[in-house]
């Protein structure tokens, strides 16, 4: 139907006729001229309308935005003084000889020259979707897909499908469940990733896999989730944790180096332990330069109960925050505003100081807890801090886990409020996790239950199962955990301690995973791999806030789908067939 798209046009192409579909992105009538800015997904074109060819002209005047069309005409170049250098194509224009209207459109039920709310735009994604930049994001995103798959190709590995219904596995989240018609009673579940096949393939043989999957995951949703998301999957054998690393360390490289023309260089190392001490998060944000400094050795005597107690307490941590130079700045009312803030993570108050003149010795010090502190106490904070005249230091003072995510959260806030975040791209691995975490007396799996510990026999593992570190790794990117990974568990012995670690009876084991520990038994090579958030990795390359607008289709932050109105209700015979019947809480008939 067409001979040319419209953002291709240029002027290499003057005199020449051509052929565009496309959409009315614009309509302007000046001095009896019809202007046209015609779009298709390469981009806009202008196209002029002739009154002395009346009938084109006459159809030409019918045409509104969003109109459905088809055109012929000739590229000319515009007029010097005319040049549009804001557009692709603003050195040439068309002049059309014909005109087809293949579709008209309604005026449109939103305007995307006003603020749009998400749910409108969601529920008119088709007409969204339109939009210069959704379109950009998508074409972008598509194009680093075939980046990779080229990238993965090159270096041997192979893309495997493996499948959609399986049965549920531990990842951490809720699972979707589909019931099965043939089996009635029993369900099937999507997966939460192809964890277990992945390392199944690798058990066969196929040593280097890889594939662009969905994943379903039924969890709370924020701007980087979603209950369907993309992973780029990757899993090797006979390689160790930094060989996994190098090569898909050199992927995203040359990703960034082929898609913004931008050198990431040689991605730094931080153990998790560090990154806790240092940024409170275990995927820290290295554009902002401020940084948690423990003060919780200077403050064990004091007589202040909010900071002894958890400086005496071995799972008691306290951290100061320096900001410097914003003493001025931050007032009372915003004080106020960050101690609420760190309310959110469970801290019970934030205490702070601003140092207004270091040559006056405490009087140069304002603080509401400064009485409560001793001389060499506050002598010892400031030379650890490093704080100098118009700095304020704020001091979360808690468990561990709540002063991390506290003042962690703070220093993100603060840093992006006070203009201390770089312009730049920061990309590292943390390694070293620990390899489980402890709530409520119970230890959990920090990745999944079959990530391999480091340098430990199962022996030693089950002796002291909250010193050991596991074999992972993550790649973290200006704050966001872009990808993460681990070296797999090969050892039927190892696989069986880490499941009774966890709590996991060895019937309960070989329920779930009874598969998986026979292959154990028959010669499975050592292996390794990493997972990337596709979604993700494209938001932050497009400089977008949520990944909702990097997905053609998302869901809301309530897990549905406005255009489609899903989830829906299954209808009766539907439901009698798979043998499944819907019983409503009594809230929910309410």
């Amino acid at each position: 139907m067409r001979s040319h798209y419209c953002g291709k046009l240029e002027t290499s192409l003057v005199d020449q006729q051509v052929t565009l579909c496309g959409w009315v992105n614009k309509r302007r009538d000046l001095g009896g001229l019809i202007f046209i800015d015609m779009r298709d997904r390469t981009g806009l074109v202008q196209v002029v309308f002739d009154p002395d060819q009346a009938a084109l002209f006459e159809t030409a005047n019918k045409l509104r935005q969003e109109f459905c069309i088809r055109l012929t005409g000739t590229v000319r170049a515009r007029p010097e003084s005319q040049v549009n250098a804001g557009m692709a194509t603003g050195a040439v224009e068309v002049m059309a000889s014909e005109l087809e209207i293949i579709s008209r459109s309604e005026p449109l039920p939103i305007d995307f020259n006003q603020h749009v709310s998400e749910e409108a735009r969601l529920r008119y994604r088709y007409l969204d979707l339109r939009r210069p930049n959704m379109n950009h994001n998508l074409q972008f995103r598509a194009r680093v897909t075939s980046a990779v798959r080229r990238f993965m190709d090159d270096a041997g590995f192979l893309d495997i499908e493996t499948p959609m219904l399986t049965r549920a596995t531990p990842e951490g989240a809720r699972d979707y469940l589909v019931p099965s018609r043939t089996h009635k009673g029993k369900f099937f579940a999507l997966p939460q990733s192809p964890q277990l096949f992945k390392q199944l393939l690798m058990m066969s043989g196929f040593d280097r896999y890889y594939q662009i999957v969905k994943c379903f995951r039924d969890e709370d949703l924020r701007a980087d989730r979603q209950p369907e998301f993309t992973q780029i999957d990757i899993e090797t054998s006979f390689m160790s944790a930094d060989e996994v690393m190098a090569v898909t360390e050199k992927m995203v490289r040359s990703l960034f180096q082929q898609m913004l023309d931008v050198d990431l260089g040689d991605f730094p190392r931080m153990t998790w332990h560090e990154a806790m001490r240092r940024f409170g998060s275990d995927k820290p944000d290295l554009r902002n330069p401020l940084e948690l400094v423990d003060v919780a050795d200077l403050l064990k005597d004091v007589e202040f109960k909010v900071f002894a107690g958890p400086a005496n307490d071995p799972k008691g941590r306290v951290a100061a925050l320096k900001v410097p130079g914003k003493a001025g700045d931050i007032t009372r009312k915003l004080i106020d505003e960050y101690t609420a803030f760190v309310g959110i993570y469970g801290a019970k108050g934030l205490a702070w100081m601003k140092v207004n003149d270091l040559s006056a010795g405490r009087d140069g010090i304002q603080s509401p807890v400064l009485k409560f502190i001793p001389d060499a106490a506050l002598q010892g904070i400031l030379a650890r801090t490093e704080a100098a005249n118009g700095d304020i230091l704020f001091f979360g003072a808690d468990n561990a886990t709540v002063v991390a995510e506290a003042m962690g959260a703070l220093r993100l806030k603060v840093g992006e409020a006070h203009g201390f975040v770089s312009d730049e791209w920061r990309p590292l691995w943390v390694v070293d996790f620990p390899m489980f975490e402890e709530h409520d007396g119970e230890l959990y799996a920090i990745h999944h239950p079959f990530t391999a510990p480091v340098g430990v026999t199962p022996e030693e593992l089950k002796a002291n199962p909250s010193a050991a570190l596991s074999n992972a790794y993550d790649m973290v990117l200006n704050g966001v955990e872009v990808g993460g990974g681990s070296v797999r568990i090969h050892e039927n012995a190892m696989q069986q301690t880490v499941f009774e670690i966890l709590g996991i009876s060895k019937d309960e084991a070989q329920e779930k995973f009874g598969f998986l520990l026979e292959a154990l038994k028959y010669g499975t090579p050592p292996h390794a791999g990493l997972a990337f958030g596709l979604d993700r990795l494209v938001m932050l390359m497009v400089g977008a806030s949520s990944i909702r607008e990097v997905i053609a289709f998302p869901k809301t932050t309530t897990a549905a789908c406005v255009l489609t109105d899903a989830p829906g209700v299954a209808n009766e015979d539907a439901l009698q067939e798979l043998g499944v019947a819907v019983k409503l809480a009594e809230e929910a008939k309410d």
